[in-house]
């Protein structure tokens, strides 16, 4: 009897655990795109526009305007879990986000990573560099700031144990 027990807590256990790593990260992905990227909507995809999307990258500049912030930001492929970007991976394309208000470009500075769930509502024309350049647009409805990371650890670490202790 107190066998089968205890297999039933370490079973309700180990699904509670595990159902926690399925957790989703901390944006909404109800409605979103997930198949329409960045050089999608460059390249001239017009159906996208009104459609959400879920994009994330890293900031190149920050720039308030009168009663809006722009982010131009260099798309990368998100983390499945936690929706931050994946800067080691190859850059998808560069995308413009309008957040209505004020950011503070202090802290939406150059090198920080976000993730951008929004709506897009086109492309403008612009300059990296010298080059011409179709920046696809967003506006924001919800936005993350990374936390920067340390340069020891480029990745998190993660422990994970169960214990469990029996009596007579």
């Amino acid at each position: 009897m107190i066998e089968a027990l205890c297999r039933c807590a370490v079973s309700a256990l180990l699904l509670a655990a595990l159902s926690g790593c399925a957790a989703s990260g901390p944006l909404k992905t109800e409605g979103v795109a997930t198949d329409l990227t960045p050089d999608d909507v460059a390249s001239g995809a017009g159906a996208a526009i009104g459609r959400t999307v879920l994009w994330g990258g890293v900031i190149v500049a920050a720039t308030n305007l009168e009663q809006r912030t722009r982010l131009e930001i260099v798309a990368y492929p998100l983390d499945p879990y936690s929706q931050r970007p994946r800067a080691e991976q190859a850059p998808l394309h560069r995308f413009l986000a309008y957040q209505d208000g004020y950011l503070e470009t202090a802290e939406y500075r150059p090198g920080r990573s976000v993730t951008v769930r929004g709506t897009v509502t086109g492309t403008e024309a612009g300059r990296v560099g010298d080059a011409a350049y179709t920046y696809p647009t967003v506006r924001v409805d919800a936005l993350q700031l990374w936390p920067e990371r340390r340069a020891e650890s480029a990745e998190p670490r993660f422990h994970f144990g169960i214990g469990i202790i029996l009596g007579n």
